[in-house]
């Protein structure tokens, strides 16, 4: 019986704490730079960290392995957070490599160290693997969200029935001094993917399910509300991102005709489709998601106006491929300047990887959104050329139907009949 009690009030406490970190995550607001007017994300995707000096690299070159460790995931996250400077750092699950670590809590605090050390707000989501150590997958996100610096949130404070563990929003309010000081401009939605199926009929990995759906369905709801209302009214949800583990299906839509990046290997998703792409669809805010789990891809592609993107493999422990560099995926949101040369709302989310080798390699930058404008509406525009001239057109831009990227571009001294060409047959 005193072995009961003493167990409940435990439990009460436990919950108490992690809602008064909760409610602390809440006062720690994100708010863009004001000498820039950006908003930077560092994505850390599969460390996969084990126990640091004594736990090998996996998949690297056999002259680099005997000097190899979770120590060189740690010094390539330093790296990054030096290069770029982030304003928040997502790391996307299987932070650690629950197989090979000999204690969890020791595991965490060690992968999760560079970043709290730099004092940069950070935010995690599981994966499939932290929870086979020494704590359940309740255990591992109830750690991260009572550790330093950190925004991770053991679930919705006001949600009392949900699947998983570690879904939850953050909001980037607008620069100080600015209209959109006390408004969400970028909207960030973390949730918990699932491990592994406990379908016994449904084999593979786990999904996004029904009751977590719903929450990002009345969480956007709410905050497209209250954008769309004063202070700063706007006529259309502010953008939002995703962070995930686990691809959706869909990620298998893609081939190298239409995404940026690479893809070395299959789309490890879920065997079923639970459905959340079509959610992400039709609640309109979404511009890109982000997800880990399969190290040899990293490309993003676009599907009904939403980017699926993947980080790449970043963590040395995890398997790779010898000579492609572990590498880290970096989002960057912009304001528009304001008639009064102020900060205004979100004007694009552009993205780019950068590669742990010695010069932390840019590659593979694109625009994933961007606000449409008044210039931008129509489907085609140009500019005339000299009237005299056979080559009438100086420039003609095509733009695809979401206004949001330029699909042709014609150079100066087009001839007019090529134009007209070339505009009939894609028309």
């Amino acid at each position: 019986m005193a072995t009961n009690v003493a167990f409940a009030l435990l439990l009460f406490l436990s919950c108490a704490q992690i809602q008064v970190l909760n409610a602390q995550r809440q006062q720690q607001q994100l708010r863009f730079d004001k000498g820039k007017g950006e908003f930077r994300i560092l994505q850390v995707a599969d460390m996969h960290y084990a126990d640091g000096r004594t736990t090998p690299c996996e998949d690297v070159f056999p002259n680099q392995a005997p000097s190899c460790s979770d120590l060189n995931t740690t010094a390539f996250v330093r790296r990054m957070i030096l290069a770029e400077k982030p304003h928040l750092i997502v790391f996307t699950g299987d932070n650690i490599y629950g197989f090979d670590s000999t204690d969890a809590i020791m595991s965490m605090n060690a992968a999760f160290a560079p970043a709290i050390t730099s004092n940069i707000p950070w935010a995690a989501v599981l994966g499939n693997h932290d929870q086979e150590s020494t704590l359940s997958r309740q255990g591992v996100m109830k750690h991260i969200a009572a550790m330093k610096h950190t925004l991770s949130q053991f679930n919705p404070p006001d949600v009392h029935v949900i699947d998983g563990f570690g879904n939850y929003n953050l909001e980037v309010h607008g620069v100080e001094g600015s209209g959109f000081v006390n408004k969400s401009v970028l909207n960030l939605y973390f949730l918990d993917s699932g491990d592994y199926s406990t379908v016994p009929s449904i084999p593979g990995y786990g999904w996004i399910k029904p009751s977590q759906q719903l929450w990002f369905q009345r969480t956007s709801i709410k905050l497209r509300r209250a954008y769309v209302n004063n202070p700063e009214a706007q006529k259309a949800p502010a953008p939002g991102l995703g962070y995930f583990h686990i691809p959706l299906p869909e990620y298998a839509s893609f081939d190298s005709s239409n995404f940026t990046g690479v893809k070395q290997e299959g789309i490890s998703s879920a065997s079923v489709n639970s459905g959340f792409f079509t959610t992400l669809v039709e609640a309109g805010d979404v511009k890109a998601i982000f997800t880990g789990h399969d190290h040899l891809n990293d490309f993003c592609g676009k599907l009904t106006g939403i980017h699926l993107c993947y980080a790449g493999g970043f963590g040395y422990h995890a398997y790779g491929k010898a000579g492609w560099s572990r590498r880290a995926r970096v989002v960057v949101a912009s304001l528009e300047k304001t008639e009064k040369g102020g900060w205004g709302a979100v004007k694009s989310v552009k993205t780019w990887k950068r590669l742990d080798d010695e010069n932390l390699t840019a590659i593979d930058g694109q625009v994933l959104w961007s606000k449409p404008s008044a210039g931008k509406l129509p489907f085609f525009s140009f500019q005339a050329g000299d009237s005299r001239s056979s080559h009438k057109i100086v420039a003609f831009t095509l733009y695809d139907h979401d206004v949001d990227d330029i699909v042709i571009q014609y150079a100066v001294g087009t001839p007019l009949g090529e134009m007209e060409s070339s505009m009939g047959s894609i028309l």
